[in-house]
């Protein structure tokens, strides 16, 4: 027996309540909706300053017209869904199922107005537009804000918990866990910031850009102003000069930071999951959760591994069609329309990383025990320590000692020491008794230099 139609993408199963927000603009429904109040709005537009006839329409018929956008639901759906099987274009589809309700509400006398002197990609580029901005600003974007807060949250807790740093995975001067967690905030609000500046771009010049059925429909009409007023008039930025197809700079850019970011979270996963690794952070236990299918005691880090995982299939294809929308053969060739498809999953794999990320953030919590252990058992990382104040002794002439750092190389290179070898070693050192003191008061644990001063960084 066969199974039942099955989604083949786990986002539109097994992870489907976790990214269903970005199903309300990057699903076919919602570009469909979104291209229906792009070709309303066009047919308000040219209606009321009264192109070609016609007469501005009543506000009733106004609302009921904008309703076929604002109140799309499966009926609408499935209308334009039996247009399309007849038509086998999806645009067209689109403006047979405006044309319907123009029908209904008895104004056939401006039909023809709607999808007037359109290209496809005039609606389409526009609608893409539309869903993109409102994915990115109301629902990715606030996820991404909110795991900032989360991360930002944990370096101001940690922001005084020295911690060993750890440069090529060997034991090195010593930070704090809010310091080093503030670094990955700070990295992903900068980024924030350039996704929030980005342009949306739209066209809307005809078949290959130049306004020439336009022209030919009405040669005193001012298309260039007219067309800047309508695009901008639908909370998008002005293309001017185009082929047939907006140029698709704008997502190329967008999709890059949006990639940029993926990386950056990706490497904050690699890190936590390390640090659990190390036992720095403990993971919380959740009831009735199964770690191990035959080891009782785990808890393993599934959310920092599958944030991982879906970061890479993010980034993999937010690239893909940043490096492939970029490119149209001479005035327009259907590659980007295949492609643009996709984006709603470039986006559901970032989202559902983030997801796990927020959840895993929660779950963790620090062992400061184990840190202040680690640290206690590498005092050797003084060494830097104790050979730059050495060096500073001999620029100020209270010191004699030759090449300082070689002397630390010979005590602390490939050996363990303790708080007694290295007391033993300062207080022969030939420095300045206040430089000497200073020395010997100095312990890993309070070797953090500016550490928890720089989480401030984050405002």
């Amino acid at each position: 027996m066969s199974l039942p139609a099955q989604p083949l993408s786990p986002l539109d199963g097994r992870y489907q309540s976790a990214v269903s927000e970005l199903g309300e603009f990057l699903s076919e429904a919602g570009l469909n909706r979104a291209r229906v109040h792009v070709e309303v709005e066009w047919l308000l537009y040219l209606t009321d300053r009264s192109f070609f006839g016609s007469s501005p329409l009543t506000d009733a018929q106004k609302s009921a017209l904008r309703a076929l956008a604002s109140d799309f639901d499966q009926a609408s759906i499935d209308a334009i869904g039996a247009h399309e099987a007849r038509t086998r274009h999806d645009v067209k589809a689109v403006e047979y199922f405006v044309r319907d309700a123009l029908h209904v509400l008895d104004l056939d006398a401006i039909a023809e107005l709607t999808h007037f002197a359109c290209t496809s990609e005039d609606i389409n580029n526009l609608s893409y537009a539309l869903i993109v901005r409102d994915a990115v600003t109301t629902v990715w974007q606030p996820k991404l804000a909110a795991v900032i807060d989360a991360i930002t949250a944990l370096a101001i807790e940690h922001r005084a918990v020295p911690m060993l740093a750890r440069t090529h995975g060997q034991p090195a001067t010593p930070t704090t866990m809010g310091k080093e967690l503030a670094v990955f905030a700070h990295r992903l609000a900068r980024v924030s910031a350039q996704v929030q500046a980005s342009e949306y771009l739209g066209k809307f010049s005809g078949a290959t850009g130049t306004f020439a059925a336009h022209l030919a429909a009405a040669p005193d009409a001012d298309w260039r102003a007219i067309s800047r007023e309508f695009v901008e008039g639908l909370g998008l930025d002005w293309n001017p000069l185009t082929t047939q197809i907006e140029s698709h700079d704008w997502q190329a850019e967008l999709y890059g930071r949006i990639s940029h970011a993926n990386r950056i979270l990706h490497n904050l996963a690699t890190d936590i999951w390390t640090y659990i690794s190390m036992g720095y952070f403990r993971q919380i236990p959740v009831a009735g959760a199964t770690g191990s299918s035959t080891m009782p005691h785990k808890i393993n880090p599934i959310r920092f591994e599958n944030a991982e995982a879906n970061l890479e299939l993010s980034s993999a294809v937010l690239d893909s069609l940043a490096a492939t929308l970029v490119t149209s053969r001479l005035q327009r060739d259907l590659t980007d329309s295949s492609a643009q498809r996709n984006i709603g999953v470039g986006f559901g794999h970032s989202l559902l990383a983030l997801d796990n990320i927020q959840r895993g953030l929660r779950e963790i919590a620090l062992a400061e025990e184990v840190l202040a252990a680690d640290l206690d058992g590498n005092w050797e990382v003084l060494g830097e320590a104790v050979q730059t104040v050495i060096r500073a002794e001999v620029a100020a002439g209270r010191s004699s000692i030759e090449d300082p750092y070689a002397k630390l190389k010979d005590l602390t290179r490939g050996h363990r020491i303790g708080a007694a070898d290295l007391a033993e070693f300062v207080s022969g050192l030939d420095i300045g008794d206040e430089a000497k003191a200073r020395l010997l008061a100095l312990t890993p644990a309070g070797y953090v230099g500016l550490a928890s001063e720089l989480v401030d960084y984050l405002g």
